[in-house]
């Protein structure tokens, strides 16, 4: 049985002009495209390269699949058996009687969020087929007994790659939005998509689509996005510090600084006044400094970790130490930032320096054993096949890490945009932390190679001894300071078990909370919001599974539990530190200029 869909508000009609100059565009940038199509192409087409060793990986599966008839003829039987059910009960639909749905999507799958997709019999029909075909798919190849277990995991998830882009929802023909939107405006958002899908490709690098997630116009660096002010008090070649300017006359003794990853800007942490974790600090009362990480060219081509470590984190202890006149600083480290963390205390300890009262790690890897779903990128084969890149290049491309990242999610960060902006034609919406998420960075070659080995392949930060950093051999077993960490339930890319096992390798005392949602925005996520929950436990047993049983459930947001910590750590009351030194002056004003580089 069918029902009327609710009445849609239409879209309004585009005026002869705009419409003209929408062709206009169109041809223009269409007549750019085959151009440089055909220039590249005059070179010839490039053989077929698996550098990824997907081929290979599939190939194995189909080999173990293969070799088990009996469990092709069951997966056969209850592919037909699920086929029926559906067929049977798309039939009582149709005469207008119930049935039960033979599949459901996930409660979190937002693709079909339609009513038509619940309401039209055709359209649910479509929805189960594909739900039904995805599932069984899935389980044949992503389940295949034999593989070694990095093999498995790179079948399963390619083969979600592939489901995930077949989706009824990605097509017009099959998506009762985009179908409406078609008849409400005569066929204009076909035009306005296909518009838009020549300026994503005109704006990718080599002919590549670079899918806009929102509006890359809405949003002015040090206006409304990056906005806290500061002074920019301390450069070199690889990153920039900022000190903020207090909210408070009076401050924590002690000051605070943030190492952010180098692979995203630090400015996740300062997006907005309302979920800026920069800003709600300093009202906090904390001297606040932050680096911001420069995004490096092939001139940066041979900056080493040893760099970061020596030119990043201690060189931004030495200016902190200047500026406010103590010895020591609380330190927060955010994912890749945690990881130098970890290999900054290690060298202190080495060393006899006590110059980190306290460490907080956000959504950090110390052992990565177990290091989720990047695991699939990150083999000999395919970091041989970086390495070469970045050898001719000086650098990983941010647009590469960033695509990285975003197929971890790619119904939610790919698929989704994909629908709105080239079948429904409708620009992106404005959204500061996908602004952040476009605003991707390269890293240099010789740190990022000796990062993927040294941590990714070999694991050998969690070793005694494993990884020398100029010149001192590192042990983060005999980190004594007490430390922070801050992991999320959702997290693809640092799993919380993980980070939980790198929390038990340092001998302090270690404080371990979770936080719902994911690694960005479980981070981001300001009391006045009042989302999502977190789970503390005052006890660290061995297994993670342990802790969380024994984890006590709060409402809201980590910061408040996070600030009553950091403040046990943070000295006494002082009168509030303007920004810079003599040693030290301003040099320009928050956010600075590293910030500013954008990718091509």
């Amino acid at each position: 049985m069918t029902s009327k869909p609710k009445p849609q508000a239409e879209t309004p009609l585009l005026d002869a002009e705009t419409l003209a100059k929408l062709y206009a565009d169109i041809a223009e940038k269409s007549s750019e495209l085959l151009s440089k199509f055909m220039a590249r192409s005059s070179g010839g087409a490039p053989a077929f390269n698996d550098e990824l060793g997907i081929a290979k990986a599939f190939y194995e599966a189909w080999q173990h699949m293969l070799a088990n008839p009996r469990r092709i003829a069951e997966m056969q039987m209850k592919l037909w058996q699920d086929y029926t059910a559906l067929w049977q009960g798309s039939m009582l639909k149709m005469f207008g009687q119930e049935a039960p749905p033979v599949v459901q999507p996930d409660k979190s799958d937002r693709r079909f969020r339609d009513e038509d997709w619940e309401n039209n019999f055709v359209f649910d029909y479509v929805k189960q087929a594909y739900l039904i075909a995805a599932r069984h798919f899935h389980q044949s190849l992503g389940g295949v007994e034999g593989l070694d277990e990095k093999t498995a995991k790179k079948v399963d998830f390619y083969t979600r790659q592939y489901v995930d882009a077949l989706a009824p929802t990605n097509f017009l023909l099959t998506n009762p939005e985009a179908l409406r939107e078609t008849v409400n405006t005569g066929g204009q958002n076909l035009v306005k998509g296909l518009h838009n899908l020549l300026e994503d490709l005109a704006q990718g690098e080599g002919g590549q689509l670079r899918v806009r997630m929102t509006d890359t116009n809405a949003f002015r660096l040090g206006e409304n996005i990056a906005a806290s002010k500061g002074k920019v008090v301390f450069q070199n070649d690889i990153m920039q510090l900022i000190q903020y300017a207090p909210l408070t006359e009076k401050v924590h003794a002690t000051p605070l600084l943030i190492i952010p990853p180098w692979i995203n800007k630090y400015y996740i942490l300062d997006l907005r006044e309302n979920n800026s974790f920069v800003r709600w600090v300093v009202e906090q009362g904390h001297t606040v400094f932050v680096v911001s990480w420069v995004n490096p060219d092939g001139r940066l081509a041979h900056k080493s970790f040893d760099d970061y470590l020596i030119e990043g984190s201690l060189a931004a202890l030495d200016v902190i130490e200047d500026i406010t006149g103590e010895k020591q600083a609380n330190v927060i480290g955010y994912c890749l930032g945690g990881t130098l963390l970890a290999c900054t205390l290690a060298w202190l300890t080495a060393k006899k320096q006590q110059r980190i009262r306290s460490a907080t790690f956000f959504v950090s890897m110390i052992d990565f054993e177990r290091p989720g779903e990047l695991e699939v990128f990150i083999d000999e084969q395919q970091v041989s096949a970086l390495e070469k890149k970045m050898e001719e290049r000086g650098y990983l491309e941010g647009s590469e890490m960033a695509t990285t990242f975003n197929m971890l999610r790619a119904n939610d960060l790919i698929w989704s945009f994909v629908v709105n902006n080239y079948l429904l034609g409708r620009d992106p919406f404005p959204f500061d932390l996908l602004y952040w998420n476009g605003d991707s960075t390269r890293m240099p070659a010789a740190m990022h190679s000796f990062y993927l080995r040294n941590m990714y392949l070999k694991n050998r930060l969690r070793e005694p001894g494993g990884i020398t950093l100029a010149g001192v051999p590192i042990d983060v077993t005999a980190i004594k300071t007490p430390a922070y960490f801050i992991s999320t339930a959702e997290d693809h890319i640092a799993p919380w078990q993980s980070t939980y096992a790198g929390a038990q390798l340092l001998r302090g005392p270690v404080r371990f909370v979770l936080g719902g949602s994911g690694h960005i925005a479980g981070i981001i996520n300001p009391p006045a919001a009042n989302k999502y929950c977190y789970w503390t436990n005052d006890k660290l047993p061995v297994q993670a599974a342990d802790w969380l049983a024994g984890a006590e459930q709060h409402p809201g947001s980590w910061w408040t539990d996070w600030s009553r910590w950091v403040a046990g750590h943070a000295g006494q009351q002082v009168a509030a530190r303007q920004p810079g030194s003599k040693r030290y002056p301003a040099l320009e004003d928050a956010p600075g200029s590293y910030v500013r580089q954008r990718i091509a």
